[in-house]
C-alpha cells in the first residue's frame, strides 16, 4: 500500500492505556493493549497456556495505512472470527513503553503485524501493503504452518544441498512475507534483491503465482531502477496483460511501477514508451476494479501519475507531461472520495493519499483545498497540517510551510509523535530560515523538554527523531550565535541525560552520544 509518501507505514486509532486493558483497534476483535515488557510477557504466558498463537499489531493513531487496515481488514467478518483463535495484542506507538517494545521486536514502520507461535517464536510478518483478502490468506497460512519463516527461508535457500522441498503453502508464506517490515530479521537489506531472485528460481514448479511475485519483488527491490535482464521483459508484459495476474500482484505493480519500468526498459525511447503504455492500461484496469478498496484503487491511479512523470526531474513540483485526461481523473476521483467517504478511518487513509497524488500531478491548489476541507473531520489533523506544510515547501512558499509545520507540531499528540513532528518542524526551520536562531533554539529546546518527560525517548522511533535533531543542529552550527545556542541546548540535554535511570544503560548511552558531533568550539 503506497499510502504514506515518506514511509510505509500503519496505525489504528488505538485506545491504549498503561494497564493491560482491551484496546479498541477493530470492531469485534478483543485486542489487548501492551505498553511494557510485563504486558507482553503476560500475553505470551496466556498464549502458551491456551495453546494459541499471538498476533502483534504495532501502529499509531495518525498513520494513514493503519487507518486503512481498520477500514478494511480489521472489520472483516472472517478476520473477526479468525481472531478468536489467537491472542491479539495491540501496541500504540505513543503508549509509555511502546518504543522500548519496538526495540524488543525490531519494528519500526507503522504498521507492522507479526504472528508468533504459542511458544513465542516469530512465525511471519504479514504484508501490510497487500489488500485485506491477501493478508487474510497469509495469516491463515501462518496459523496452519506454525513454522518460523526463518526456518522456511533456510530450507528454501538450501534445498539443493539438503534435498528438502517446500510445500506450495510454504512458498506462499515467503512470497507474501512482509519484506518491507523485515528490519533485517531474515536478511540484510543489501541481500534482499538477490535472495528474492534466488527464491523465485527455486520456487518454479511449486506455485506459479508465488514465483511471479518473488520475481517482481526482486526487481522492485533493486535500488534506483537498476537494469534487470532484458530478456525478462516479455514476462512482465504477460503479467500486465493478464487481468487475473495483475490483480493478484496489485500491490507490487502499483508500488513499484517506475522501478519495474526502469529496470526492464532503462533507456527512454520507443521500447520504454510501449512498456509504459501497457503498464498504464493495467493500472487503469486496477483503478476501475470495484473489488479493490478505494485506497488501493487510488494507489493504482498514483502509479499512473508516477509513470507519466517518469522522465521528469524527480522533485519537479510542476510536471509538464501529464496527460490532461489523467489530470481530470485525478481531480474527479479525489473529489468523489472526499464527498462519499463517511468512515473516519477510511477518510484518514484515502484523503491523505488523494492529496499526495494531486501534488504529484502538480495540482497543488486542489491538494491544498482537499486537505483543508478534511481538517475538521480528521481525528489526527496534525498529519494533514504536515502535508500542507510539505505542499507549501515544494511550491516555494516558505512562510506558509513553516506556519503549517509549527501548527502541526503544536497540535500533535503522544510522546513519540510529538518528537517526530517537532523534528520535522525543526528541520524545516533549519532549511528554510537558518538565520532565525531564537526560533530554532526554542524548537530544539522544546524537543529536549519533551524527551525529558518521556521514558521511552531514547528508543526506536523517538531515538531516531532525537538523532535527527542532533544532526540538524550540527549542520546548522556555523556562526558564533548559533554555536552559543547549541551550547545552551547541549547543557539542557546533559540535564536530561543526568536524570535517566542509571540502570538503563542503553538510554543513557544514546542520550549522552547525541550532541557530541555538534559541540563546536
Amino acid at each position: 500500500m503506497k499510502l504514506l509518501p515518506l514511509f510505509s507505514t500503519l496505525a489504528l486509532a488505538l485506545t491504549l492505556s498503561c494497564a493491560p486493558a482491551h484496546a479498541a483497534t477493530g470492531p469485534g476483535v478483543s485486542w489487548q493493549a501492551a505498553a511494557a515488557d510485563a504486558d507482553i510477557d503476560r500475553y505470551f504466558v496466556q498464549a502458551k497456556a491456551e495453546k494459541k498463537p499471538v498476533l502483534l499489531y504495532w501502529g499509531a493513531k495518525w498513520c494513514p495505512p493503519c487507518n486503512q487496515l481498520k477500514a478494511t481488514l480489521f472489520n472483516r467478518a472472517d478476520f473477526i472470527e479468525q481472531s478468536k483463535a489467537f491472542v491479539a495484542v495491540g501496541i500504540d506507538g505513543d503508549a509509555p513503553g511502546a518504543q522500548k517494545l519496538g526495540t524488543r521486536f525490531k519494528v519500526r514502520g507503522y504498521p507492522t503485524l507479526i504472528l508468533f507461535n504459542p511458544a513465542g517464536s516469530e512465525i511471519t510478518r504479514l504484508p501490510g501493503e497487500a489488500d485485506a483478502a491477501q493478508v487474510m490468506k497469509v495469516l491463515q497460512l501462518g496459523l496452519s504452518s506454525g513454522r518460523p519463516v526463518k526456518a522456511v527461508l533456510a530450507d528454501a535457500l538450501n534445498s539443493k544441498s539438503t534435498g528438502k522441498k517446500l510445500s506450495a503453502n510454504e512458498w506462499r508464506l515467503l512470497g507474501f512475507y512482509g519484506w518491507e517490515t523485515d528490519e533485517q530479521q531474515l536478511l540484510p537489506v543489501a541481500q534482499r534483491p538477490a535472495t528474492l531472485s534466488q527464491l523465485a528460481k527455486a520456487s518454479e514448479g511449486a506455485d506459479a503465482e508465488t514465483t511471479t511475485r518473488l520475481w517482481l519483488k526482486s526487481i522492485g527491490a533493486m535500488a534506483e531502477g537498476k537494469p534487470a535482464d532484458p530478456t525478462q521483459l516479455p514476462r512482465l508484459r504477460a503479467v500486465l496483460a493478464d487481468a487475473a495476474q495483475s490483480r493478484a500482484h496489485m500491490d507490487v505493480l502499483t508500488n513499484e511501477a517506475p522501478d519495474l519500468v526502469k529496470a526492464l526498459a532503462p533507456q527512454p525511447g520507443e521500447a520504454r514508451n510501449a512498456l509504459v503504455a501497457e503498464f498504464d492500461a493495467a493500472l487503469k484496469r486496477l483503478n476501475e476494479d470495484a473489488t479493490l478498496s478505494r485506497a488501493d484503487r487510488l494507489n493504482a491511479l498514483q502509479g499512473r501519475i508516477d509513470l507519466a512523470r517518469l522522465d521528469s526531474p524527480k522533485d519537479d513540483p510542476n510536471p509538464k507531461n501529464i496527460p490532461a485526461a489523467l489530470l481530470a481523473e485525478a481531480r474527479e476521483q479525489a473529489s468523489r472520495a472526499n464527498r462519499e467517504i463517511t468512515d473516519g478511518y477510511e477518510r484518514q487513509a484515502v484523503v491523505t493519499e488523494a492529496a499526495h497524488l494531486l501534488g504529484r500531478a502538480g495540482l497543488w491548489k486542489e491538494s491544498d483545498e482537499l486537505l483543508k476541507s478534511a481538517l475538521a473531520r480528521s481525528h489526527s489533523p496534525y498529519y494533514l497540517m504536515s502535508q500542507l506544510g510539505g505542499n507549501a515547501k515544494k511550491q516555494g512558499r516558505k512562510a506558509d510551510a513553516l506556519r503549517w509545520y509549527e501548527e502541526a507540531f503544536n497540535k500533535s499528540e503522544g510522546p513519540a509523535t510529538r518528537l517526530q513532528w517537532g523534528t520535522t518542524y525543526l528541520g524545516a526551520l533549519v532549511e528554510l530560515s537558518p538565520e532565525d536562531t531564537p526560533r530554532i533554539e526554542k524548537a530544539a529546546a522544546q524537543l529536549f523538554t519533551e524527551a525529558d518527560k518521556d521514558p521511552g525517548a531514547f528508543y526506536e522511533r523517538s531515538e531516531r527523531s532525537l538523532k535527527k535533531v542532533a544532526t540538524l543542529l550540527g549542520a546548522w552550527n556555523q556562526s558564533p550565535a548559533q554555536a552559543a545556542a547549541v551550547g545552551r541546548l547541549k547543557a539542557q540535554l546533559d540535564g536530561v541525560c543526568g536524570k535517566l535511570d542509571a540502570a538503563d544503560a542503553k538510554a543513557r548511552s544514546a542520550c549522552q552520544g547525541l550532541m557530541k558531533p555538534t559541540s563546536k568550539a
